[in-house]
């Protein structure tokens, strides 16, 4: 059976940005992640996902992936959906928790999104 989660967080995004709301991604990073390591703190990282904060966003059903500017220097993310720890408005901290889940990761560089991917471009 598919996870529930890659679902729920396509379905905050969506409400956040139905809201005006700014998305926050929170995602523990382990050496499946790819984030400006700079930023990392206790393992952790909050990343804003919004439209106008990303580039190629994809969310499928295994990996989170955009780019975005940090200190002036476009970067490459990538977050495993079993990282991801929360998701939520930044204008009143509501949306939803979720456990870290143990996976086996694939590579976010295949040009196929999974089943269910919600790809927003600029």
């Amino acid at each position: 059976m598919k996870s529930q989660k890659p679902y729920l967080i396509r379905a905050i995004y969506e409400w956040c940005t139905d809201n005006e709301f700014t998305p926050y991604l929170m995602t523990f990073v382990d050496s499946n992640t790819i984030v400006p390591k700079q930023f990392v703190q206790d393992n952790k990282i909050v990343l804003n996902i919004a439209f106008g904060a990303t580039k190629n966003l994809l969310i499928d059903n295994e990996w989170i992936t955009f780019q975005a500017s940090f200190s002036g220097s476009i970067m490459d993310i990538a977050v495993p959906i079993a990282n991801v720890l929360a998701l939520f408005a930044k204008e009143n901290g509501q949306g939803m928790q979720f456990e870290l889940e143990n996976y086996t990761p694939s590579t976010p560089t295949d040009d196929k999104p999974s089943t269910g991917g919600l790809k927003l471009v600029k």
